[in-house]
């Protein structure tokens, strides 16, 4: 997820009681909750689409759930006695505890993770020890309802504790909220599988609609939420390059689908490419919906269809330039 929704979370957190255990609680909340995309300075020596292979992994996997926090909370109880030391340490201040500025920091990093796995992006739970990456298909990376309830939760908070009124209510509302309301997202994109399932078999005949089912190849399925419309589903089905997308809002049925590209390319063997080309590697290894389009100047593109609209499909492409765009050959699909 987005960082202002993590960083909302720990806000929250502290609001709801748990920044009255120990002095600098809340810095330790809101930034262990962001703390695990310290990954995101791979910017600064990865190029290309590299970084799309290092992200959500190392940073995101248990060793770093436990270094980390306890990195934060030294850096903290230092800032703390230094402050003290030259006395601008200010006096309304809790005590410090370490034992619980560590806690504290391990529960913001903790809800991290938990986050980041709710989108169709991905994540590797438990890197270094696997590189599976897992997806939650339940939120999209930016949700604007998020913002909005524990924005507001977190300003009604702030405001009632600065009029000396109970001030943890609002925070504990929004949390079980939250839950609440990514709970409903799931329930909605199992629901969508299970609809589109129930489609599939009931119209697999073609009796009940006059447009002829689109061959679509068993693979994936991927109910992806789109940006402000929470509990709609954007469908991607299908297998290694040729998939298809019913859209947001349609009904979820095979007879909607659409290739998500009619300008595709026979997929290459990529086995020696990926010795040499450190961005096809990376993003092969990242890519859960890769396929290959023609360039349209002699060359190809490697593209994800998860990330195909044309607000993002730059960001998640590989250009190969020197490799043909060669044409399909059909062949019948199994299912």
């Amino acid at each position: 997820m987005d960082n202002l929704t993590h960083s909302l979370v720990g806000a929250l957190l502290g609001q709801a009681g748990l920044k009255r255990k120990t002095g600098l609680a809340m810095p330790a909340l809101i930034i262990g909750a962001n703390l695990p995309d310290v990954d995101a300075a791979c910017f600064f020596w990865l190029d290309g689409a590299e970084h799309l292979g290092f992200r959500r992994g190392i940073t995101h996997g248990p060793p770093a759930l436990i270094l980390l926090p306890l990195i934060l909370a030294a850096l903290l109880y230092g800032f703390d006695r230094w402050q003290a030391k030259r006395g601008k340490r200010p006096e309304g201040r809790l005590p410090v505890s370490f034992k619980w500025l560590y806690l504290l920091s391990f529960i913001g990093c903790l809800t991290h993770p938990a986050l980041d796995f709710l989108n169709v992006y991905g994540i590797r739970l438990l890197e270094p020890f696997s590189s599976q990456w897992s997806y939650g298909n339940t939120l999209f990376i930016i949700d604007i309802w998020l913002w909005i309830g524990m924005g507001f939760a977190t300003w009604f908070s702030l405001w009632r504790e600065k009029n000396d009124k109970t001030w943890r209510w609002p925070a504990i509302a929004a949390l079980v909220l939250t839950v609440l309301y990514i709970g409903a997202n799931f329930v909605t994109s199992v629901g969508t599988q299970v609809a589109y399932s129930i489609n599939d078999k009931a119209l697999s005949g073609g009796t009940d609609s006059p447009a002829v089912k689109p061959d679509i190849p068993d693979g994936v399925f991927i109910p992806s939420p789109p940006p402000f419309l929470s509990f709609q589903r954007e469908i991607i089905v299908g297998d290694r390059n040729d998939y298809w997308i019913v859209p947001a809002g349609e009904r979820p049925s095979p007879w909607k689908a659409k290739r998500v590209s009619e300008n595709r390319c026979a997929w290459p063997d990529f086995a020696e490419m990926r010795k040499t080309n450190s961005d096809l590697d990376a993003f092969l290894f990242w890519s859960r919906t890769p396929f290959v389009e023609d360039d349209g100047k002699g060359g190809i593109l490697l593209r994800d269809a998860r990330f195909y609209d044309p607000r993002a499909r730059d960001r998640f492409t590989v250009a190969l330039p020197d490799v043909p765009c060669k044409p399909i050959t059909a062949e019948p699909h199994a299912h």
